[in-house]
């Protein structure tokens, strides 16, 4: 029995292993607990194991490969289409070997233990940052309730909530008010929190050399560089830019049949955070560019005016991901276009 490709499907305590041949064929299915797989798979000689890009996926490679395997990952929804019969962890693990053999299968990057430590760090901060915007929207809500409004900003919250609480000219009860100023003591807690997260991620864009490089670019900061650094690594999983841009969800979906070509928004795909980020920092060139007369923002300028301003953000979005690519995999300096 010689193995070429071992799919796991990855669990909490049970693990499922299909086994391929050369040709294809089934030679092995096993079902293992946690604390044998590892001895499981270093009986199996050096071979392709295939796992789905889960809670542990990156842990479970990095053991993998350290008893001389070949660990590629897979997102889920490429793994789908070879499911066959119904769902289990037997069927899945067989769905995972054969989708690891396909010729053009594309496979999760790499992370190591220091770029999953930056992107716990950037989902810490996430979290605090939307714990505060429910608590905005909480404040506001109840401030509604009893026929006081104002704008929805977090900076605008800090500024109004705290008068409307002092003024007593307004219907607030004093349970309201007080019941107000502690969500208010919270929402500041939380401030405290996420500029402390803000912090740590400065130290982390400081300490890192490929981080720096990308943070030059217009548009890319320090959240946006440690996040995709974290994410994609050298970048070298990419064939080009334009792959890693797709892989961003920063192109057009398309819905063409024979001659007729249909492209739609964006397609959104991949990690949402990224794409956030990446836009938000594109929407503040594009603000900013107005009136300004180098190249990079002429042709900005032209783009808004002849597409409109969402699509020049787009646009300058994907082109900054198509820059970071170019650092990352050829190791080289920004250089601004003049």
């Amino acid at each position: 029995m010689t193995i070429k490709t071992l799919g796991i499907d990855l669990a909490k305590n049970v693990f499922e292993l299909c086994g391929l041949d050369e040709s294809g064929d089934i030679q092995l299915r096993r079902r293992v607990r946690r604390d044998t797989l590892l001895l499981a798979v270093a009986e199996i000689p050096a071979c392709v194991i295939g796992i789905e890009a889960c809670t542990g996926a990156f842990y479970w490679q990095r053991q993998f490969e350290a008893l001389g395997h070949d660990v590629r990952v897979i997102a889920p929804q490429h793994v789908k289409p070879f499911g066959r019969r119904q769902k289990n962890d037997r069927n899945d693990a067989e769905a995972i070997a054969i989708a690891v053999i396909q010729p053009r299968m594309r496979f999760v990057p790499k992370k190591s233990v220091a770029q999953q430590d930056v992107q716990t760090l950037h989902r810490a901060r996430r979290r605090m940052v939307n714990h505060r915007t429910a608590l905005v929207s909480q404040m506001r809500g109840i401030l509604l309730d009893r026929g006081i409004a104002f704008g929805q900003s977090i900076t605008r919250a800090r500024s109004m909530i705290p008068r409307i609480i002092e003024d007593r000219s307004n219907e607030l009860t004093d349970l309201c008010r007080e019941t107000l100023s502690s969500l208010l003591e919270l929402m500041s807690e939380i401030d405290k929190r996420v500029r402390e997260f803000d912090r740590r991620i400065d130290r982390v864009y400081r300490e890192s050399e490929a981080c720096r490089r990308v943070g030059k670019i217009r548009g890319v900061g320090p959240k946006t560089a440690t996040a995709v650094v974290a994410a994609i690594g050298d970048g070298r999983d990419f064939d080009n830019g334009r792959h890693m841009a797709a892989w961003l969800g920063l192109v057009p979906r398309q819905h063409s049949s024979g001659d007729r070509t249909i492209l739609m928004g964006i397609s959104k795909r991949g990690d949402q955070h990224l794409r956030t980020l990446l836009v938000h920092g594109a929407r503040a060139v594009v603000r900013t560019a107005v009136g300004k007369t180098d190249r990079f923002s002429q042709w900005v300028n032209e783009l808004r005016e002849r597409r409109g301003t969402n699509r020049a953000i787009v646009a300058v979005a994907n082109k900054n991901a198509r820059i970071i690519w170019a650092l990352l995999a050829k190791n080289e300096e920004y250089r601004p276009a003049i």
